[in-house]
């Protein structure tokens, strides 16, 4: 956790974008909610041309969706900081404009999640987590963080 979807709709990303959109977000998450990198995950999705309508319109142009599934517990202010460098990293990366740009947060509680095999602590408790685990997954996550 957190998990993050991209979805780009009438747009596409190339390889190099993904690797840095996946590097910016990751980061984001690290330093506004002080996760460690390794719960961070990027997966990126396409729309179908002409799967994607507003008002009952096909949408033809370029529009980027992220809903990124994250532990609840995060004060409304790491929310608000979170979601406004998700749309700068977004922005600055495929040169879209802001009103081009849907950010959606969804909270889940910690002891509605499996990751690794383990139910996810809740913020802040990650070291006391990491403490329990397997050495072969603590070398694992040690590499990715």
């Amino acid at each position: 956790m957190p998990t993050y979807i991209v979805t780009s709709s009438n747009c596409n990303i190339s390889q190099e974008q993904k690797k840095i959109i996946a590097s910016g977000i990751t980061k984001t998450h690290h330093e506004v909610t002080g996760a460690n990198k390794y719960f961070a995950q990027v997966m990126f999705k396409e729309t179908s041309k002409g799967n994607h309508f507003m008002g009952g319109k096909e949408v033809v142009t370029p529009e980027i969706f992220v809903q990124g599934f994250i532990r609840a517990g995060r004060t409304k202010d790491i929310k608000k900081k979170l979601i406004i460098s998700l749309k700068d990293c977004l922005i600055e990366v495929l040169q879209l404009k802001q009103s081009q740009i849907w950010v959606y947060l969804i909270d889940l509680e910690h002891t509605q999640m499996l990751e690794y095999g383990e139910i996810l602590p809740e913020p802040g408790k990650e070291a006391e987590w990491f403490s329990n685990l397997s050495a072969e997954l603590k070398e694992k996550l040690s590499k990715l963080d």
